[in-house]
């Protein structure tokens, strides 16, 4: 091997080590399960790779050694993702792996234009998306509220329903019981998060209602 090979892979394992650190900073800041050095070694690790099949004559068949990458590095972002109550969470973090890995297949064949293209891709949607996406989830949140009545439960329960229409917010009864003159009601409800916390203030000062939850 020439010092200029040598060279060239040298500055691809630098470029893939900035470029990592670059969006494993921003996973770090937000606490996330892959960060600054997991999210950095995915991207030298796939440059490595990519170096490597091409020294070994991998590069005829291109194909397999992506899909070989990308398996391995599809069990790293199955590890980020989890279920919290109803929630799932880590789908960015994996994309971001998944990204990542291709950013690091890019320089390892030496397209440095691609690479950094992508770069500025990633870090835009996952900084400059962020204002957006929070405009999204407030002007639609969801969630269920549980309301406890005694009374004429015909007559409450559309009372209950009416004040739902009054401020605007969906609501779909998804569980009711009823213990000796108590019923118990749980809606799921989605609208904006301003009516939700005008909701909330409604149920507090209306007499109709001993109780509620909301989650």
């Amino acid at each position: 091997m020439q010092v200029e090979d040598i060279t060239e892979d040298i500055i691809k394992l630098v470029v893939a080590l900035v470029m990592g650190a670059i969006i494993g900073a921003e996973r770090e800041y937000k606490t996330k399960a892959a960060g600054f050095r997991t999210v950095t070694l995915i991207m030298v690790g796939s440059t490595l790779f990519t170096m490597i099949s091409q020294i070994m004559g991998g590069i005829h068949d291109p194909a397999r050694v992506a899909s070989n990458i990308l398996t391995g590095i599809g069990f790293i972002g199955a590890g980020t993702i989890f279920k919290e109550g109803s929630f799932v969470k880590g789908l960015t973090t994996a994309a971001v792996i998944w990204a990542a890995a291709a950013i690091g297949m890019s320089i390892g064949i030496g397209h440095y234009e691609f690479a950094f293209i992508a770069l500025c891709i990633v870090m835009g949607v996952l900084l400059g998306f962020s204002w957006f996406q929070n405009i999204i989830d407030k002007s639609n949140v969801n969630k269920v509220y549980k309301i406890t009545f005694t009374g004429n439960h015909i007559e409450k329960i559309d009372e209950i329903n009416a004040i739902f229409g009054l401020y605007k917010m969906k609501a779909k009864c998804i569980l009711q019981s009823k213990h000796s003159n108590e019923m118990i009601l749980s809606y799921s409800v989605s609208g904006p998060e301003k009516n939700h916390t005008e909701l909330v203030k409604e149920f507090y000062s209306n007499s109709l209602i001993n109780s509620f939850e909301s989650y």
